[in-house]
């Protein structure tokens, strides 16, 4: 499955980043198209411009008996010529070679020689007199012929400007430059989608793997105390005429059994119930109804309900709380936290050992510490140890029971009040969880 989820994954991400390169390419390559045509237009315009304003001037020349007898005489030496149109790079301007003409009524054009920095064949001059003698003025384009066009009429003569379609052609060298850029920036996106796909599915596969624990604890967990149940039951059932009293000791694992599946489901409810709390916070819906706990009293309390539990063990439980610490809370909830936390001190401590239960005011803080001896936990499982379904080795467990949520409810719990549940574990300190609240 997370197979299958990592390539999906890494599909949907190579997809999305391809529709988005392209469309960014292809926008910028029209862009260019566009500008290289509008190039072309203005480089024809000024063509037509400056023959029209040239005609103009040598129309002022001859009426006043100055003129020269044609505008394709070189001038004379130390006279500069006039303007080459569009064939000359001004700064930093694309060169647009320029042929230009003058069409007479019946469709005949003339070149005009001066003003040209481009040459058309003559076959190819004549179909485009054919087709633009009826044409409307402006500006367009002879695919067939490969030639964008001007035709403009200025100072009552009528000029046909060419330039070739290959001008503004050069949006295909830059899509071709993009394209291999974009082939590139996807090879080295697949790369990073590799990496990143693995770290982005890391909570996921290990949430997979605590589900999957799970599933196989829950179901131990459960057929064994089932088990019991129907062994116990078929034992009563096959001597009904025995007394309830004579069947006691089935009846008492039953019950047994029973209570630690109740436990397990419970512990379920539990953290099924936190879930929807924090999910309706989270949304803005009413949180966990809080009131001002006394802090204090809820640790004593537990610390004396555990007393009974660690002399049976042989275990010291000894306690250093300081009075008066109050807070706002759920007192049912704290009090879920304090004895989960000493009950798992009380359940891993080593033969003869002790166990201390803290509780200070630091800062604007209560402090709660509960530490144990006896063997430490592995730096392996300590990162663990708050993750629900987690159980640690049972090597160091002793096989003690639990289905790996009590200190997954008592983190949430510390949360869900605005603190945090730590662990520490170490052969000469023994092993401590401390939670921090905040106060009142």
């Amino acid at each position: 499955m997370l197979k299958k989820l990592r390539i999906k994954f890494i599909v949907l991400n190579m997809a999305t980043v391809a529709v988005v390169l392209t469309v960014v390419f292809a926008a910028i390559c029209v862009v260019n198209h566009r500008q290289s045509v509008a190039t072309v237009d203005g480089a024809l315009n000024q063509a037509i411009a400056q023959a029209s304003e040239h005609q103009g001037r040598q129309m002022g020349k001859d009426a006043l008996g100055e003129g020269q007898p044609d505008g394709e005489q070189p001038a004379p030496d130390g006279v500069a010529a006039p303007p080459t149109i569009g064939g000359r790079e001004r700064s930093g301007e694309q060169v647009i070679p320029v042929a230009l003409f003058s069409m007479s009524s019946d469709g005949d054009m003339t070149a005009l020689g001066r003003f040209n920095t481009a040459s058309i064949s003559q076959d190819v001059l004549e179909q485009a007199g054919e087709q633009l003698v009826g044409a409307d003025e402006g500006f367009g384009s002879l695919s067939d012929l490969g030639l964008f066009y001007m035709k403009r009429q200025s100072g009552g003569v009528m000029y046909l400007a060419f330039a070739d379609m290959g001008s503004a052609s050069g949006w295909r060298v830059l899509a071709a430059t993009l394209a291999v850029v974009e082939v590139a920036a996807l090879a080295v996106f697949l790369v990073i989608s590799l990496f990143f796909s693995r770290w982005a599915l890391r909570p996921v596969a290990r949430a997979w793997t605590q589900q999957r624990r799970f599933v196989a604890d829950a179901s131990h967990d459960l057929k064994t105390p089932l088990t019991v149940i129907l062994a116990n039951t078929s034992i009563a059932l096959e001597h009904p005429e025995r007394s309830v009293a004579s069947q006691s000791q089935w009846l008492e694992s039953t019950q047994h059994e029973a209570e630690a599946m109740q436990g397990l489901v419970g512990d379920l409810i539990t953290l099924a119930k936190m879930d929807e709390e924090e999910a309706a916070a989270q949304s803005g819906a009413a949180r966990l109804a809080l009131e001002e706990v006394d802090l204090s009293d809820v640790i004593e309390g537990e610390v004396l309900q555990f007393e009974s539990v660690a002399f049976e063990r042989g275990v010291k439980l000894g306690s250093q709380v300081e009075p008066g610490i109050k807070l706002r809370g759920n007192e049912q909830r704290l009090r879920r936290l304090a004895g989960t936390l000493i009950d798992n001190a009380c359940k891993y401590v080593d033969d003869g050992g002790a166990v201390d239960v803290a509780l200070s005011r630091v800062g604007k803080q209560a402090k709660l510490e509960v530490r144990n001896t006896g063997a430490p936990i592995s730096p392996e499982d300590l990162p663990h140890v708050f993750d629900r379904f987690y159980r640690a080795d049972k090597a160091r467990t002793g096989g003690v029971g639990g289905h790996g949520l009590g200190l997954a409810i008592a983190r949430a719990i510390a949360e869900e009040h605005g603190g945090a549940l730590t662990a520490s574990s170490t052969q000469a300190e023994g092993t401590a969880f401390t939670a921090t609240l905040p106060l009142k």
